[in-house]
């Protein structure tokens, strides 16, 4: 329902609440209560979050629902204040059906009406909270915290903050990410990817800066607040990740294709693409037996940069048809789709074309288009979604709000209604100055990304209305946020390169596989790794064996994403090449139903220490060991919960898809036993319980 007419339905449905001497009002799911409370000076407050699976009780420390910092312009000093709930009086109890509950809340002196609304769906661990916000007179709304509550175990898994715009692998900005009670099993958030979640003096604070008008008499609402409960906190990210697969926009699939990139680069034609399009599907689906791709894609290289985007943007230049006619035929013929990439701001290949846009009145901000121009996503938006309507399934979006590099921020986006901040010195300064690395900017920066993000989401939604099963990457300049799989299906892993170096494939995997590491292990992101985009596997050459390919291949497939795009030189590969690659790709098609719970263990990479991934469900799972050391090792797991498993089977028995390991096969192990595995030098060993 549209939120302005959800907003007027609700205000012609109050209640005076003179009329209600009923203190406390309770929301509930089955597995988690919220009790709201109106104490005697009429402020609302959350009184009790019941963990209804474990039985835990946890009563805020604080009574302040939500916090508002409002302004005269973000580009005024002195002029924001912060208003809490405990600054707004209850005027009416909002009746609604039995899975919502709602206040309207009133602050005279500002002219400003809040309604707290709660929504919890029966048989869900999770409850959602939004405002809806009105003002008599016009005010800029700088941040809006949905959730503010304070609680003894609260606590903020993902703590770095570097919303750089230099520096190769700084790219952090720690957006979207959730908060966990790390006692009673719960999480919090906000289901927006730009969301800025944070902890401070024991307090959690789930909202985002914002930093636009609110018109007189206009209602504004937020996005949602969400709480939800586990069963253990130790496993409290499984849990989350379980609501992050209820709410993604399409659920998890596994998308296997082919990518032009390795095989001509910028090169690439029509009927190049067809020559390779032809022989990975003979080699892999017509002899081998592997299921038909998902797609063909091609990358960098179709586009006409010289041509005027004015229009009509992202234009085919004359190494294909127009309307990709051609090379819709031959995807056809293969039972596949065909992909595309594009670069949203115009970088990389596309960089040209960013000029005469410019020239022409189109928002740019340094070298780049903004994300949040009005005039550029409108026509952006409008080439999207008629390649969409034409039939491209896939769409690899290649610099968004920069590479990994180098990003670009708006400082003057006072032009086209972004929040500005001249306070600040940005006078002179280009949109990608290293001066921007100071975090004094992170604010202004932040207002830019949330505008972007909030543009970019709203093409996704009209893009899965056009196209409910298309296949959307975001790739260089996005940043890993969980909420972002409302919208699309993988996010580039940020902040490691497009070709993993090294000069062996155990120097390969231990360059990608350390990001990994870095990423969530050490940084604790919360992100799923079946949603991650790693620019692997990579097959350009031949020559080296069965064994170290497959080594190297089930390695890299079993990082549990279900995003698997072959950059491989199709002419260049053997027959035992082919082999390899047919017996790897069905092999994660048997495991895929593991990769939901996909998970890294062991040591980190880079120090050469034994690690791999592992993924369960209730029939059994996976685990993959590599040694990237030069001497044998000997390394062992507990076959419990903390490794992933889950309830249902206790008993396994053991194969493996690779020849090295025939002291485990058909050997049997129960739920909570030790395996010790021994790994000569760079050995990687992959083991299937079933």
């Amino acid at each position: 329902m549209n939120s302005i007419l959800k907003s007027f339905i609700l205000f012609t449905l109050l209640v005076n609440i003179g009329c209600d001497t009923k203190k406390e009002y309770v929301i509930e799911t089955g597995s988690v209560t919220r009790v709201i409370g109106i104490n005697e000076d009429g402020q609302l407050s959350t009184l009790e979050i019941q963990n209804n699976i474990t039985g835990k009780n946890m009563v805020p420390k604080n009574r302040e629902e939500f916090r508002l910092r409002i302004s005269e312009g973000t580009h005024i000093e002195g002029s924001d204040k912060i208003l809490s709930s405990e600054d707004f009086e209850v005027i009416k109890v909002l009746p609604m059906d039995n899975s919502s509950l709602g206040f309207l809340l009133e602050n005279k002196e500002h002219g400003l009406e809040v309604e707290v609304v709660y929504e919890g769906e029966r048989g869900d661990f999770y409850i959602y909270k939004y405002l809806n916000i009105r003002s008599e007179e016009a005010v800029i709304i700088e941040r809006l915290d949905v959730e503010t509550i304070a609680l003894e175990d609260m606590h903020q898994p993902y703590q770095i903050k570097k919303i750089t715009s230099r520096g190769m692998a700084q790219w952090k900005p720690g957006l979207g990410q959730p908060l966990y009670a790390v006692k009673s099993a719960m999480f919090f958030g906000v289901e927006f990817p730009a969301s800025s979640n944070f902890v401070e003096d024991g307090s959690g604070y789930c909202g985002y800066l914002y930093g636009k008008e609110l018109t007189a008499g206009e209602t504004y609402t937020t996005y949602k607040g969400v709480i939800g409960v586990g069963d253990d906190p130790a496993y409290i990210q499984d849990t989350f990740y379980d609501y992050i697969d209820r709410v993604r926009a399409r659920p998890l699939r596994l998308q296997i294709q082919y990518n032009s990139w390795f095989d001509f680069y910028s090169g690439v034609d029509k009927e190049k693409f067809g020559i390779s399009l032809s022989k990975v599907h003979q080699e892999l689906v017509e002899e081998r037996g592997v299921d038909p791709l998902s797609a063909f894609v091609i990358d960098d290289g179709w586009q006409d940069v010289q041509a005027d985007w004015s229009n009509k943007s992202w234009t085919v230049n004359g190494k294909f048809d127009p309307d990709f006619n051609t090379s819709f035929n031959n995807v056809a013929a293969v039972r596949s789709k065909l992909g595309l990439w594009m670069s949203p701001g115009c970088l990389f290949g596309a960089e040209p074309a960013a000029q005469k846009l410019k020239e022409q009145g189109f928002e740019t901000m340094g070298k780049w288009m903004s994300m949040a121009g009005p005039k550029y996503m409108d026509l952006l938006e409008d080439r999207i979604l008629e390649l969409t309507k034409q039939g491209v399934n896939y769409f690899k979006l290649d610099g968004v709000f920069g590479h990994l590099n180098t990003r670009e921020f708006e400082l003057h986006g006072d032009k086209y209604g972004i929040p500005y901040m001249p306070q600040l010195g940005t006078k002179g300064l280009s949109a990608s100055d290293a001066l921007l690395n100071d975090s004094k900017f992170d604010e202004l920066k932040t207002y830019y990304l949330v505008a972007g993000t909030e543009r970019l989401m709203d093409l996704f939604k009209k893009q899965h209305e056009v196209d409910p099963t298309v296949y959307v990457v975001i790739s260089n300049g996005a940043y890993l946020s969980p909420w972002w799989l409302m919208y699309i299906d993988a996010v580039w892993m940020i902040n490691a390169g497009d070709a993993a170096g090294g000069s062996n494939r155990t120097e390969e995997l231990v360059y990608r596989d350390g990001v990994y590491y870095d990423t969530w292990k050490k940084e604790n992101t919360q992100f799923p790794l079946n949603s991650v985009f790693n620019h692997e596997p990579k097959k350009v050459g031949t020559g080296e064996s069965r064994e170290a390919f497959s080594q190297y291949l089930w390695m890299n497939l079993s990082r549990g994403t279900g995003f698997i795009e072959l950059y491989i030189k199709t002419q260049e590969l053997s027959q035992d090449d082919w082999d390899v690659l047919a017996d790897g790709l069905k092999w994660t098609k048997s495991v895929f139903p593991y990769f939901k719970r996909a998970r890294m263990h062991g040591g980190d990479p880079k120090e050469a220490q034994v690690y791999g991934y592992t993924g369960w469900n209730e029939n059994g799972g996976y685990i993959s060991f590599h040694n990237p050391s030069g001497d044998q090792r000997t390394y062992s797991v507990i076959l419990d919960r903390k490794l992933g498993l889950v309830k249902g089977k206790d008993h396994f028995q053991v194969s493996s898809p690779l020849a090295n390991s025939p002291e485990f096969v058909n050997k049997g192990y129960k739920y909570g036993e030790e395996l010790r595995i021994v790994l000569k030098p760079g050995e990687v060993k992959i083991l299937e319980f079933h």
